[in-house]
């Protein structure tokens, strides 16, 4: 897949979880930013939506961030299964507060014949690590 088609891929999927009526409706706010075949880069604004009773970006909202951006990572890539999840880990170590616009940069380790391995930073806009996670889809 080429540049070109890795970030039309990732723009369509965003729009079909953005115009959803279930749960992905969370990440209607997601941009994507850049696409390679196996990487993508998105923006989010961080609004009162995604908050905790802290008032910072909610972990089950970080954690969704990395399931749901990994795996259109991984579709970008060759034979580009959504897949199932086995396994997601995230790495919590500073807060986002609402009205400041976090990056997210998805990445495929290894699409093998039935499982992909996937990494997921987030930052905030100083470039500061917010967030790291890894998430592993059986995909054949």
């Amino acid at each position: 897949m080429s540049r070109n088609g890795a970030f039309q891929l990732a723009r369509q999927v965003m729009k079909v979880i953005a115009d959803s009526h279930g749960f992905d409706k969370v990440a209607e706010k997601v941009t994507v930013v850049a696409a390679d075949p196996g990487r993508v880069k998105f923006e989010m604004p961080v609004a009162e939506e995604h908050t905790n009773r802290g008032g910072t970006l909610h972990g089950g909202m970080t954690a969704t961030l990395v399931d749901m951006l990994t795996t259109v990572a991984l579709m970008t890539t060759e034979g580009g299964s959504p897949g199932v999840s086995v396994d997601m880990n995230i790495t919590y170590m500073k807060a986002a507060l609402p009205g400041e616009t976090i990056t997210i940069d998805a990445q495929v380790l290894k699409a093998g014949r039935t499982l992909g391995f996937t990494t997921c930073d987030i930052k905030n806009e100083k470039g500061a690590l917010i967030a790291q996670g890894r998430h592993t889809k059986y995909i054949g």
